[in-house]
């Protein structure tokens, strides 16, 4: 696994640029026995020419047989052992949005979702509501009081938000009331430790209340919580890896994980021309630029293989501009499988190419999972592949007389 003390030891400047495009949710599976995944279905002439160019792949953002969540996915790939790093998602969540967390503020990730008159949770994400609809709901809920603390509720994106609660003695361990799937209750937030009790009591009022005021505002009728957190003090991923870095994102808790590492953050829009316009436009004030797709995931998740594929063939398209940009290193991946007949995040390891000019060829012609399992990169952890990138960009120094 990385070692970021031995990296940040090894830095030697250089001149060289690195581009890591970041496909959510990337890997999959056939839908039928013997059949393409969503990656080997789509037509990527661009993909393809980059992995037969380059070298390829796979790898797995946690370890064998580990489901990774989105915040631990993003940070093996820069390089922080997940394990190691750990974040709930409401940190992210904060920062992607731009909320000043202050220390000790207690952070969580909310999404509104649909109960049935039994309370059962028929939709998690309450349809995808439109995020203005989200803006009003967001507003009611800003106006729970809850004893002895502060309340913040923001809107995020579509059926996201983010609820802040600014108080002494707040603690963090608490488990979500998000059951993860629907067909059962909400949960309780149970605490952890006898610290948390007091906590838990918060939230669990905080979430009668939204249950009272939501009540008939189909189809987000009800909350549901992951995520708990007070943001931690790591490592910054410009000290470790030399990088002037950036962050390109539509959804917010991605500008947030980039964040929480001290990269710059832009706002994208909300379609892949303003993403990598975005991209073009700073592209040269920076050593290293992730950049973030989303709609692969969400389609993945709806269960929706043919989404799936157009989500990756439209990104193909703009691979050229990518290019016109001239970096030294691309790297194209995605932080966890999430294959559209699992419609879930997955364990299976996830698709990676790097093309740079000292890559080493490899067989693959085609960037596909079947491809990728013969790639000269192997099998390997995602914390891996940013001393990697560095290597490949002539900015790590020999180690040893």
């Amino acid at each position: 696994m990385a070692d970021l003390e031995l990296i940040r030891g090894l830095l030697a400047p250089a001149d060289s640029t690195i581009l890591l495009l970041v496909l959510d949710g990337l890997g999959g599976l056939p839908a039928s026995r013997g059949g393409p995944t969503e990656l080997e279905a789509a037509s990527t002439p661009n993909l393809d020419g980059l992995a037969a160019e380059g070298v390829t792949g796979l790898h797995e953002p946690v370890g064998p047989g580990i489901i990774p969540g989105s915040g631990p996915g993003h940070l093996g790939l820069f390089g922080y052992d997940p394990l190691k790093y750990q974040i709930g998602r409401g940190v992210l969540e904060a920062l992607g949005v731009g909320f000043e967390l202050e220390t000790g503020d207690l952070a969580v990730r909310g999404n509104f979702c649909t109960v049935d008159a039994g309370g059962i949770i028929t939709d998690r994400r309450a349809g995808r509501i439109p995020t203005e609809r989200a803006k009003e709901l967001t507003e009611e809920l800003a106006g729970i009081d809850l004893p002895g603390v502060q309340v913040f509720v923001e809107p995020v994106r579509e059926h996201r938000f983010l609820l802040v609660l600014r108080g002494e003695g707040l603690h963090e361990e608490l488990a979500d009331t998000d059951p993860g799937q629907v067909g059962r209750a909400p949960l309780e937030a149970i605490a952890e430790s006898a610290e948390a009790r007091a906590t838990a009591d918060l939230i669990n009022r905080f979430v009668d209340e939204a249950r009272e005021r939501l009540v008939g505002r189909d189809p987000a009728n009800m909350i549901i919580l992951r995520g708990f957190a007070r943001r931690p003090d790591w490592p910054l991923f410009s000290d470790v890896f030399g990088l002037r870095s950036v962050a390109v994102a539509h959804y917010p808790m991605y500008r947030g994980v980039a964040r929480l590492l001290g990269m710059e953050a832009v706002e994208a829009g909300a379609s892949l021309e303003e993403l990598f316009s975005a991209l073009e436009d700073v592209w040269s004030d920076f050593d290293f630029a992730f950049v973030h797709v989303k709609e692969t995931d969400e389609a993945g998740e709806d269960g929706a293989f043919d989404r799936k594929v157009s989500a990756i063939e439209d990104v193909d398209r703009y691979i050229p501009r990518i290019l016109a940009l001239e970096p030294d290193v691309v790297m194209v991946t995605g932080d966890h499988s999430t294959p559209a007949v699992l419609r879930s995040h997955s364990w299976h390891p996830v698709p990676i190419l790097l093309r740079s000019l000292t890559a080493r060829p490899d067989s693959s012609n085609q960037f596909g999972e079947r491809d990728c399992l013969q790639g000269g990169l192997g099998l390997r952890r995602a914390e891996d592949l940013m001393p990697l990138a560095l290597a490949h960009a002539g900015r790590l120094a020999k180690f040893g007389a």
